[in-house]
């Protein structure tokens, strides 16, 4: 099972956010069969096989194994994820862009680089696992109290100068085994805060 995986499928996507799927899917964390699920749930057997149905077509829950029980088969299964991330090229031409109107102050942008590196991440992660590769990655995530906008300010034009900086030294254009990585560096408020504000 994966720790987190990405749907980049539309059908799969719409599947994934109907509350009783994701709640089976939520309850999948361990194997299960239809006759366990619908005790828990509240739900009738068929119903929920109904569902399981669905998610297993879609690559969203596996099969783990096959117990009879008289006449009866009964199916167990797992979802093949602890989590789910919806990419956002199920969305096809209306996901967002951030080749347009790139702007380092702007919230929108933010989310648009989001977005596209939760797409690139999600074809990364496919490919690797089809290859039986390790993907390398690379994350910083950590939390700043800033005095004042003047020293978010003078903060951002420091971190800009040092990753400038540290792209400079090791980007090498003329390496022939080399490969392209992307970075993303963001600064936006803790939204755990409850000082914060839109304009704090």
């Amino acid at each position: 099972m994966q720790e987190v995986a990405v749907i980049d499928d539309h059908e799969a996507a719409e599947i994934s956010l109907d509350p009783v799927r994701a709640r089976l899917l939520a309850e999948l964390a361990e194997p299960g069969s239809a006759s366990t699920l619908a005790q828990r749930i509240g739900l009738p057997r068929q119903k929920v096989n109904y569902h399981l149905r669905a998610l297993e077509r879609h690559g969203l829950v596996e099969l783990v194994e096959e117990r009879r029980k008289g006449n009866v088969t009964e199916r167990v299964l797992r979802a093949t994820a602890l989590s789910y991330v919806i990419s956002p090229s199920v969305l096809g031409a209306v996901q967002p862009d951030p080749e347009q109107q790139p702007d380092r102050l702007s919230a929108r942008w933010l989310l648009a680089l989001a977005s596209r590196m939760v797409r690139e991440l999600g074809l990364l992660i496919t490919g690797a696992a089809k290859a039986r590769k390790r993907l390398a990655t690379f994350a910083i995530d950590g939390e700043v109290r800033f005095a004042s906008a003047a020293d978010r300010a003078a903060f951002a034009d420091e971190l800009a100068t040092a990753v400038t900086s540290l792209v400079s030294k090791y980007h090498d254009d003329s390496a022939p085994a080399g490969r392209d990585h992307r970075i993303i560096v963001a600064v936006h408020p803790n939204v755990t805060s409850k000082k914060e504000t839109p304009d704090g």
